[in-house]
């Protein structure tokens, strides 16, 4: 069974900093994308980062300069470090993993495995 946990979410201020990860376990994805998304209430779920099993990354717009994605394959996780956290960077935070090797989805359907969420906070 495949299941990815995320950690290190909760409260931060203003210009604050977090740490994200995303454990995964039942199967290797070392061939495999994994990404973040986030989902803030009454808002869909936004593609954040991905990272590919070459290492090749992508940001959504809002992200860009201030989050960073990482991953250790050996670990079989993948990691978001946030600075300069805004309150609109509010939401649940999911990590996901595709399933089909050599690809980097930026779509929330391009992903077959997701976490149960982290909360971040952010708080003026």
């Amino acid at each position: 069974q495949v299941q990815l946990v995320e950690s290190g979410g909760g409260l931060v201020q203003t210009g604050g900093s977090l740490r994200l990860s995303c454990a995964a376990s039942g199967r290797s994805f070392s061939l495999s994308a994994m990404g973040w998304f986030r989902q803030a209430p009454g808002k869909e779920r936004e593609f954040v980062a991905g990272i590919s099993w070459s290492l090749s990354t992508s940001y959504g717009d809002s992200v860009k300069g201030r989050f960073t994605i990482s991953r250790d394959k050996a670990k079989n996780s993948a990691y978001l470090q946030m600075n300069s956290l805004k309150a609109d960077d509010t939401g649940v935070y999911y990590c996901a993993a595709q399933n089909r090797p050599f690809a980097l989805g930026l779509m929330r359907d391009e992903y077959d495995y997701w976490g149960q969420g982290a909360q971040v906070t952010v708080t003026s």
